[in-house]
Order: structure tokens, then C-alpha cells, then sequence
């Protein structure tokens, strides 16, 4: 394939070849035509969203959206609980407390008492059900309908959920991005399987030499000699640690101390970085993943649920690129927003010191799959997983828009749909 009239860092307008999965030339432009007019839009490597969980949001198209930028407040909670026929289960996602208060099975059945509903916090890691849900799964043992963390559990008690899988691939092509990192902790060994109807490529964690995810609570934290004594019966490969809070953050240092960091390893999130860990996390060398759109799309709810000697320290970003520590994106989709440019644009236009510059956020998504904070270059011999847009690099990192993608390629082949 040649894709003509291309902006490509370091070349200037050049034509672009690729061949057998991969990038065979880069040269100056020459009479005639190609197979993709690039019309001097920049060609950069596809972006790669390093923490998401693509069953999570492959099921969205079966649920009902019930966050406080959707659901608003009670009415509107118990308006999409009540949607559809009487009867038929209820499915919503994206909760939090700032819509309706706490949730249980009573205040449930009070909303919408004709039909099974099971409600997933924002976080994604509690479900609550109404008596009508309890009942038809056999689950009606007289609790409060609240499970945390019992996914896997519950899976088999629900009718199967419709995975729009094909309708992720091709939004995700839209956005540029030419592959995942699935954050799940516990993965089936059919997932890979069940993914690989997406056209990016895929990293599933757990699975195969992917890093192995270790989800940590604050009411069933380890000790760190019994997380590093985890950490070490993985080794050699390396470890993905969920940290949301502070004390999960110093449990996992002190356990990577302990058992000894390996290329690879990642903190998850680091929603709560301290500053006087950073120079520690410098010293270890372990990547953080973080979200930088978070303080931006839940400010609101940050302001009353996070600890006041926490705010200061929230999904730090520009800080920790300053201190040398290793730094990636990723969107925590669906738990957060799946556009990787509208988690750029937030980093952009991030208060409190932690702003990145436009060109620098670009490489958060733009990281080795395996080594997330190791940005890739469009070089002759790299892997042909390139994003072309309709405009020049200074014009997107203005813009910071999916609008300004004009096409994706996996391995060379164009994954979004033909003009």
C-alpha cells in the first residue's frame, strides 16, 4: 500500500510505503497516485489504550447509562430504571451516589418494583440489585441486594448480555486506536478468544506474558511481604497493581522493593500519589498508567468523596513526567470515557500544575503494548499501525479531536471503513 502526501515527524511531506505488516519506506513526494491520498495530513502510530476492559464496555449497548452526567439526579434514575416492559431485566452502569444516594435492594424496589434491575457503581466494582433481580436469580436470601466485587460470581445468576464487540472495534478505529490493553483481573482463558472479532491488537492481562493484574482493597489489603511473596511466584513476568488509594500505593512500593522490580511492571490508576513517593517511583522504575480525565469528568464528586489531604495528589501527570517516573494513558472504558482525545484534551487543560504539553500527552497513547511508557516513532522497519488525519500534527494537538482521524491501520490493512 502507498499512502501519498503524508506530514510525518521528522521527514516533513513525504509519501509513505508499507508492506508485509509493516513500514517500508518513507520517501519524497513522486508524481501519481496512491492507494491513500493523505493530502498533507499527518500520519503518526496508532494509539493504544493501555487500561480498558472491553467486555465491560462491549456490554454497554445492553444497558441503560445511569451517571450523574446521564441519569442527573433521582427522577431521572427512576424515569431509565422504568424505561422499557415491565418485566424484563434492567441493566444500568455508571452510578454514583451523587444521583440518588446510597442503593440496596429496598430503595431499589421502591424505583422500580416490576422488574429484575441490577445497578453497577461508577467504579465497577459494586453491583446492587432490586428483590425482583434476587428472585429470578435464586439469590433471595434475605440480603441487602449490595455485592462487591462478586462479578464472576453473578455472571451465571443474569441472561446473557449482547456483546457489541464489532461496534467497540470499529468506534475504537474512529478514535485512531490500534490496540488494547485489557485491564480485567481475572480473565477467562476464553476472553482472547471472545476478543479477537476486534481488528486491534490485543494485550489481555493475565493472559499469556502479559503483565498479571493484582486488584488491591483497603478491607482485604496484603501486607507488603505477603504482596511481594505474590509478586515473586509470577516472576519473571511483570506485575500490574491496581493503587486507587494512598495506603494501597506504599503497600505495593514496599512489596516491589521487597521481591524486586522487573521491566514492565505497572501501578494502575495511582488516583493518590503523595510527592514524597515520587522519587521512590523514579528509583523502581514502574510505570504508571493513569487517567488524567478523571479530576476533570468527576471534579464535582472528587470535591466531597476524596479525603482533603488527597486532592492535591489525584491522577498526577506532569509532575510525575517531571520526576523521571515512566508515564501512560489509558481510559478505564467504560468507567470512564472511551475517546483517547478527549482524555488528551483534558490533560491539556488540567489545573493545578499538572497540565502536559499537547505534543507530549500524544505519546500516552502512543506506547509500546508490553511497555506502555515507550513511545513509538513512524520509522522505516516499524509495524504498520498508523493513524492518518486530515490535518497536520500543530492543527490535531490544537483541535484534540477524534474528528480530526481520517483513517486506521492495523498491521497495514485499513480497519476504517472505505470513504
Amino acid at each position: 500500500m502507498l499512502i501519498t502526501d503524508v506530514e510525518v515527524e521528522g521527514y516533513g511531506r513525504v509519501d509513505v510505503r508499507l508492506g508485509g505488516g509493516r513500514v517500508v519506506g518513507i520517501g519524497r513526494r513522486r508524481a501519481g497516485r496512491g492507494d491513500v491520498d493523505g493530502r498533507g495530513g499527518a500520519l503518526l502510530v496508532g494509539l493504544h489504550d493501555h487500561h480498558v476492559h472491553l467486555a465491560a464496555l462491549a456490554a454497554e449497548a445492553a444497558s441503560v447509562r445511569v451517571g450523574p452526567a446521564e441519569a442527573g439526579d433521582r427522577d431521572g434514575l427512576v424515569g431509565a430504571l422504568r424505561s422499557g416492559p415491565p418485566g424484563e431485566w434492567v441493566r444500568a452502569v455508571g452510578y454514583h451516589e451523587s444521583v440518588a444516594g446510597e442503593l440496596d435492594r429496598w430503595v431499589l424496589d421502591g424505583f422500580a418494583p416490576d422488574r429484575p434491575v441490577r445497578v453497577q457503581h461508577r467504579s465497577g466494582a459494586l453491583w446492587m440489585w432490586n428483590s425482583a433481580a434476587l428472585r429470578a436469580a435464586g439469590l433471595d436470601g434475605g440480603g441487602d441486594g449490595r455485592f462487591w466485587r462478586e462479578d464472576e460470581r453473578l455472571r451465571g445468576f443474569t441472561p446473557p448480555v449482547r456483546l457489541d464487540l464489532r461496534g467497540v472495534g470499529s468506534r475504537a478505529a474512529a478514535y485512531g486506536i490500534t490496540g488494547f490493553t485489557n485491564a480485567d483481573p481475572h480473565p477467562g482463558q476464553d476472553l482472547p478468544e471472545l476478543l479477537s472479532v476486534l481488528p486491534q491488537r490485543l494485550v489481555v492481562m493475565g493472559i499469556g506474558d502479559a503483565p498479571v493484574k493484582f486488584l488491591l482493597d483497603d478491607a482485604t489489603l496484603p501486607t507488603p511481604g505477603e504482596l511481594a511473596a505474590s509478586v515473586a511466584a509470577v516472576r519473571p513476568r511483570p506485575v500490574a497493581v491496581h493503587c486507587v488509594t494512598r495506603v494501597q500505593l506504599l503497600v505495593t512500593l514496599l512489596a516491589l522493593e521487597e521481591a524486586g522490580p522487573v521491566a514492565g511492571d505497572r501501578i494502575e490508576h495511582g488516583s493518590v500519589i503523595p510527592a514524597e513517593t515520587m522519587p521512590w517511583l523514579a528509583r523502581l522504575g514502574v510505570t504508571v498508567v493513569t487517567q488524567p480525565h478523571f479530576p476533570m469528568e468527576r471534579g464535582r464528586e472528587y470535591a466531597t468523596d476524596v479525603d482533603p489531604d488527597d486532592q492535591a495528589h489525584l491522577y498526577r501527570c506532569r509532575s510525575l513526567a517531571e520526576a523521571g517516573i515512566p508515564l501512560a494513558a489509558g481510559t478505564d472504558a467504560p468507567y470512564g470515557s472511551a475517546d483517547p482525545w478527549a482524555v488528551m484534551r483534558a490533560a491539556v487543560e488540567r489545573s493545578g500544575g499538572e497540565a502536559v504539553d499537547p505534543r507530549a500527552v500524544l505519546d500516552l497513547f502512543a506506547g509500546e503494548p508490553q511497555h506502555p511508557s515507550r513511545a513509538r516513532r513512524l520509522t522505516v522497519g516499524a509495524v504498520a499501525d498508523l493513524c492518518l488525519l486530515h490535518v497536520p500534527l500543530r492543527e490535531a494537538l490544537d483541535l484534540m479531536s477524534a474528528d480530526v482521524v481520517h483513517a486506521t491501520f492495523v498491521g497495514g490493512r485499513r480497519i476504517t471503513p472505505t470513504e
